[in-house]
């Protein structure tokens, strides 16, 4: 196996690797982190604020019986969430074997809405379907094109629609994956385009992430035709002893890892 930072080869398929990367490893991460994500919790990320105190959707009372797609929605806890509050959710994903765990969760729960296996960039949805549109910690990380995947996202939106993500903050991809205070020595260029890849034995692509800049977050919503509300870099809670990959008490205390954002589609 390689890993490192590298660009992809040319004809090599970022979306075939995620595919089959969380079909592999869906249950493994579900062992892993589950308990910290509930089966029908809506968590931003690792730092642990739910949407019930956040509000980044906005008042929920607002949101009852209005069609929202979660994107990237692994399990489907956010939209399970949702759905008890009296939303109508479709929760969409590209691995199928995430897909397989939200349907045994919404039975285990007596909860039946929707579950698509989609990428983002290409969704098998009408126009002006959604009202609300949003993904929960990680997923925009896998796409290499932030302009297409907000496009695509605007264009199943109505008019006047929400669109809110949490996703890896830019900063993050300067420093080694650690959450120790001894991993806080810049590693990497903040402006470094070059993906983090993973390799097997025979050098096929198993795993990708793209870093992206703060503003190239702003410019792609803006040139998609979303006008950005607020954002948020949480900070680490006080007495929070969870351990995420590189977030955790001893650096998420002097680094922001969590870039939040909740915008709307123009009128």
């Amino acid at each position: 196996m390689w890993f490192g930072r590298e660009h992809l080869d040319a004809g090599e398929s970022a979306s075939q690797a995620h595919r089959s990367w969380w079909d592999e490893h869906a249950n493994e991460y579900l062992e892993e982190h589950g308990q910290t994500l509930g089966d029908a919790d809506f968590i931003w990320g690792p730092e642990g604020f739910s949407e019930e105190e956040a509000h980044i959707l906005g008042d929920l009372s607002e949101l009852v019986d209005k069609r929202i797609l979660e994107f990237g929605a692994g399990a489907a806890q956010c939209s399970r969430f949702l759905a008890l509050q009296g939303c109508r959710p479709v929760a969409s994903d590209i691995s199928g074997a995430m897909l397989d765990a939200a349907a045994t969760l919404n039975r285990v729960r007596g909860l039946d809405f929707p579950l698509v296996q989609a990428d983002v960039l290409a969704l098998p949805f009408p126009d002006a379907s959604f009202d609300a549109a949003f993904t929960s910690f990680g997923a925009l990380s896998f796409i290499e094109d932030l302009g297409a995947a907000f496009s695509e996202l605007a264009r199943v939106l109505t008019p006047g629609g929400r669109l809110a993500y949490s996703a890896l903050h830019p900063v993050r991809w300067m420093f080694p994956d650690s959450p120790h205070l001894d991993a806080m020595t810049v590693h990497t260029s903040y402006f470094s385009r070059e993906p983090y890849v993973e390799r097997d034995d025979h050098g096929e692509l198993t795993y990708v992430e793209f870093p992206h800049t703060l503003s190239e977050h702003t410019a792609a919503l803006a040139q998609a035709g979303f006008l950005i509300e607020q954002m948020w870099e949480p900070e680490w809670p006080e007495n929070r002893d969870v351990v995420w990959g590189g977030w955790g008490p001893e650096r998420s205390k002097w680094l922001p890892g969590t870039l939040v954002v909740r915008s709307r589609k123009a009128a």
